[in-house]
């Protein structure tokens, strides 16, 4: 039997506590945007303290980071790039994300846009380290897309000629237009038209 200690529990509330607090944080950043998130709303939505929120997060900065690292990024990585990085099929993998973004995709879903590209747009001019932290997250993406089609080249996937780290951040760079269209239009129809001319263009790169 596995024995457990008596801070255990309390490890697992802190642990908890913290999580409830960064995607409450996620949630009112994604509604309202980093500068206007409300530290107020957060606190009541989750019943949690000032206090709480200070011994987790010391700035409104470093929980807006933490948003970034941990659920914005986390969330990447489970929807799309981990499973593109462990596939030895990654191109039929993207190609099934992209036609599931197309068909699932719902005026709903794109009323609020990316949170990434929400943050990119409102805080890359504002603060260094806002914009390093989400860098990161499109450098692994536009990496885990040239990953991809190097393979495709390497069985003969995808054309020989092509670029790969050129096309990777054009894809990445697409997607994200893809959605800053869609949300300035309140538009799911326009986000399935964009993301179906991104799918040709990756359809384009693979030999006739």
């Amino acid at each position: 039997m596995i024995q457990t200690t008596a801070s255990e529990p309390a490890a697992a509330a802190i642990s908890d506590t913290r999580a409830v607090l960064l995607h409450a944080a996620a949630k009112e950043i994604h509604q309202h945007g980093f500068k206007a998130a409300s530290i107020a709303t957060i606190l009541q939505d989750t019943g949690l303290t000032k206090g709480a929120l200070y011994h987790h997060f010391p700035s409104k900065q470093q929980l807006g980071l933490a948003v970034v690292d941990e659920v914005i990024a986390t969330d990447l990585a489970a929807r799309m790039l981990d499973p593109l990085r462990r596939s030895v099929d990654g191109l039929d993998v993207l190609l099934a994300y992209m036609d599931w973004r197309i068909t699932a995709m719902t005026d709903a879903d794109v009323r609020l846009g990316c949170p990434l590209n929400n943050l990119v747009q409102e805080m890359s001019h504002e603060d260094p380290e806002f914009r390093a932290r989400l860098d990161h997250i499109l450098q692994d993406w536009q990496a885990a897309i040239a990953q991809v089609l190097r393979e495709g080249q390497q069985q003969g996937r995808i054309l020989s000629t092509v670029d790969v780290d050129a096309s990777a951040l054009f894809i990445v760079s697409a997607w994200e237009g893809c959605w800053g269209m869609a949300k300035i239009r309140q538009s799911a129809e326009t986000f399935r038209l964009c993301m179906a001319q991104l799918k040709l263009y990756v359809l384009g790169l693979m030999p006739r």
